[in-house]
Formats: structure tokens, C-alpha cells, sequence
């Protein structure tokens, strides 16, 4: 088992090599992250899903996040998986890529210098509930097999119903930055599940979904003051409750007023990922 760096290696030891990988419909975007030997086969691939809503990002998003990530462990590889946008296409377009793309690394480990022992998926935001509904699809669908699946800041209910969704935090800044991000998401549903019976299929809404066992062990990380928070604390309450491993934390609030910083969170939750991955081996 590799031993966990406590400092990562620098951006400019971390190789970042642009792919295409294939969709459910056609060739997509996506890049790879590498630190240590190049031709080595790492034991472990983190599939990664931009945010944006469903409407917008890019994985381009995840370049510092991901360079962090490999760069604490040379062991694994990471790719940030681009999917169709609903602004393209919709419901279930992007969840039918993300499987495709998880069969397509399968098949093709040799180009994404990995050997095929762990393949593990992660996501922030719209990207986040990538993860978790391509977990229920693996599961589905008979493959590929998880290692585990990473939620940050997870976007799980279309009808914006929780809590923290609809009241705003004190602080006159965060509330009107929280009420942002809660358009956001409301605008990005809007696009993605125009259909409103969609709403309610455990691959658009996995938090509905009454069928969760079986699936590969959880880190789920929420943050103080974000308003998807109780959604990725619900969903962890239910997995749990159906006997699967795992793990729910609510970080600090990130500094939401700043350009990225949602993004940020992830910075925060680097060493509480790797030590997920590193306990998958």
C-alpha cells in the first residue's frame, strides 16, 4: 500500500495529458492527471464529474484539484470526464455518458496508465450526482465495479425541498450568495429535467430512489452554509441505513463571496478524499 504524502507533489511534477474518451452517443472530452513514473500502471482510477449544473463547467475545472490529489499519492491516476450537457441534449443524456465513459476506461485501461485493480468515481455539485446515479447504474447494470464513490457538495433533489435549500444563512453575504447558488441549481433542473416525471426516477433524483443497497462505499462531504448540505447529509443517513460503508462530514464554509470558491471545498477535503481511496486498497 503507498504511503500518503502529507505535501503533494508541485503542479509541474504532475503531467496533465488530454484524452478522448467515448460517450453514450459519440467521443468526449476529458484529461488525465499523472505524478510519479509515466509509464507506470497505478492501482487505482479516480473518475471525476465537473459541476456547472448540468448546464455549464468544463474539465478544466478539476485541473489544481485533481493535480493535488494524484500529486499526494503517485498510485493513482485521475481523469476528469467531460459528459453531455442539458443544454445539448437532457435527461438521461449525462448519466449515459458517465457509465459509458467508466466501460470505455474499463476497456482501455492501458491508455490511462492504470491496471485495472480499483476504479473509483468522485464528483462536485451537478457532477456529484454524476457519481452517485452512475453508482446505481454499475450496480444495475452489472459493472463495472466500484471501489467507491466520492460526493462533494452533491446536488440530489430536483424539488429543492431540504432545509438549508430554502432558508438562507444569517450573514447578509452568504445569504445572498446562498440564494444564488439556490437559482443555480434551480435553473440548472430546469434544464436538465424538463420532463417533470423525470424528477422522480432514482437516476435524476438518487436521494428518491428506495433501492441503495449494494452499492460501493460512500465519502460524502457537504459545507457549513451551502445549501446542498442536507441533501448529502440525508442521502448519507439513507445509504447507511442500508448497510453500505459511509462516511458524512460538513466542512467549513468555504468563502462562497469569491470567484470559485465552491471549487475551493474541494481544496479543504483533499487529505479527507485521499485517505478514502487510500482505505479502498
Amino acid at each position: 500500500m503507498s504511503k500518503l504524502k502529507q505535501n503533494p507533489a508541485p503542479a509541474d511534477h504532475v503531467e496533465l495529458r488530454d484524452v478522448e474518451v467515448q460517450g453514450a452517443a459519440g467521443p468526449l472530452p476529458a484529461r488525465l492527471y499523472l505524478a510519479g513514473e509515466p509509464a507506470a500502471k497505478r492501482d487505482t482510477l479516480v473518475v471525476y464529474f465537473h459541476g456547472g449544473g448540468f448546464v455549464g463547467g468544463s474539465i478544466a475545472e478539476a485541473d489544481d484539484f485533481l493535480s493535488r490529489l494524484v500529486g499526494m499519492d503517485a498510485s493513482q491516476v485521475a481523469l476528469s470526464a467531460g459528459y453531455t450537457l442539458a443544454s445539448v441534449k437532457p435527461f438521461p443524456a449525462a448519466v449515459e455518458d458517465a457509465h459509458a465513459v467508466l466501460l470505455w476506461a474499463r476497456k482501455n485501461k492501458g491508455k490511462l496508465a492504470w491496471n485495472g485493480k480499483r476504479l473509483i468515481v468522485a464528483g462536485i455539485e451537478a457532477g456529484a450526482n454524476l457519481a452517485a446515479v452512475v453508482s446505481l447504474m454499475a450496480r444495475d447494470r452489472g459493472g463495472p465495479a466500484l471501489a467507491g464513490q466520492v460526493l462533494i457538495m452533491p446536488m440530489l433533489d430536483p424539488g429543492l425541498s431540504t432545509c438549508s435549500m430554502r432558508e438562507m444563512p444569517v450573514c447578509k453575504d452568504k445569504a445572498a450568495v446562498a440564494d444564488q447558488v439556490a437559482a443555480v441549481c434551480a435553473a440548472g433542473y430546469r434544464g436538465y429535467l424538463p420532463n417533470a416525471a423525470d424528477r422522480s426516477h432514482p437516476y435524476a433524483s438518487p436521494l428518491q430512489s428506495s433501492r441503495l443497497k449494494n452499492l460501493p462505499p460512500a465519502l460524502i462531504l457537504s459545507a457549513e452554509d451551502d445549501p446542498l448540505r442536507d441533501e448529502a447529509e440525508q442521502y448519507g443517513a439513507k445509504l447507511i441505513q442500508c448497510g453500505i460503508t459511509t462516511t458524512v462530514k460538513r466542512l467549513p464554509p468555504p468563502p462562497l463571496e469569491q470567484p470559485g470558491a465552491r471549487n475551493d471545498c474541494c481544496g479543504k477535503a483533499l487529505v479527507e478524499i485521499a485517505d478514502f481511496i487510500r482505505s479502498a486498497a
